[in-house]
């Protein structure tokens, strides 16, 4: 019997040692691709051919050039990517912060310094609400 394929989550942060936190704590339960860019994640995100595509995305809120929520709203106003549930990633976890990713549409939330037990569980559970809804 085949192994089931793994999630593959698409991980955007400005900070590279977050990024490299992320490879070290997922790579045995997801597929991981990283972006300290935010242009770049975007240019990639708009050409990705559809096996390509994340099934999850994690979004750092604040990053230089494009924000997270800016970011997140030009996926989610493309075709071929509005359906792919993003959980934002922020140092800053007051009210306001979370109120505004999810009126920018993020699927959760997740404060730095993150559990990585409880981050696996929001991502698989993004990645499920995304299956049922499509």
């Amino acid at each position: 019997m085949a192994e089931a394929a793994k999630i593959k989550v698409l991980a955007v942060d400005d900070d590279e040692s977050i990024l490299e936190t992320y490879q070290a704590g997922l790579v045995r339960h997801f597929e991981i691709k990283t972006f300290s860019d935010p242009k770049k994640a975007k240019d990639f995100m708009d050409s990705a051919s559809p096996e390509e595509m994340p099934d999850v995305i994690l979004m750092d809120i604040m990053m230089p050039g494009i924000s997270g929520l800016v970011l997140m709203t030009h996926l989610h106003s493309m075709l071929k990517t509005a359906h792919i549930p993003v959980i934002t990633v922020s140092g800053k976890s007051d009210d306001a912060v979370v109120k505004d990713a999810l009126l920018f549409g993020a699927a959760d939330f997740v404060a730095k310094p993150f559990d990585f037990l409880d981050l696996r569980e929001k991502i698989k559970k993004a990645f499920a609400a995304s299956k049922k809804s499509s």
